[in-house]
């Protein structure tokens, strides 16, 4: 999908006076995607990764092909249920961290699967 792109940027503090109003075309699967056939598109359900900007209702992509790293947005599937956390991995341990201090990490027991499916690479939201 290719959209209008102003040429000039948008002012988060004070109101600036803007540029020319340059328009140019993007494509969002170019600057969102790296990795088309190894792309899902997943929407949030749930409050867990608020205080990481990540809301109920987000649209996320998920990049399968990017090696997950501790400290990544990952989506994991624990015992079969998909969920977005945190990939915390050091000294051989791994767990999964929400960000909203009223969620417990998940911290996976002996018989208990987890596999981290993606790595999450953008957060779309819609406010209207």
């Amino acid at each position: 999908m290719v959209l209008p792109l102003a040429g000039c940027g948008v002012q988060a503090g004070f109101p600036s006076p803007a540029d020319d109003f340059l328009v140019q075309r993007i494509d969002l699967t170019r600057e969102l995607i790296t990795h088309p056939q190894a792309t899902f598109l997943l929407r949030v359900s749930g409050e867990s990764m608020r205080d990481a900007g990540i809301f109920d209702g987000d649209m996320l992509v998920v990049n399968k092909a990017v090696k997950p790293r501790h400290g990544h947005v990952v989506v994991a599937v624990v015992d079969g249920e998909f969920t977005v956390k945190f990939l915390y991995q050091r000294a051989g341990r791994i767990k999964l961290r929400p960000a909203n201090p009223t969620f417990p990490d998940i911290t996976p027991r002996e018989g208990q699967t987890l596999e981290v499916w993606g790595v999450v690479t953008a957060s779309i939201k819609r406010f209207a």
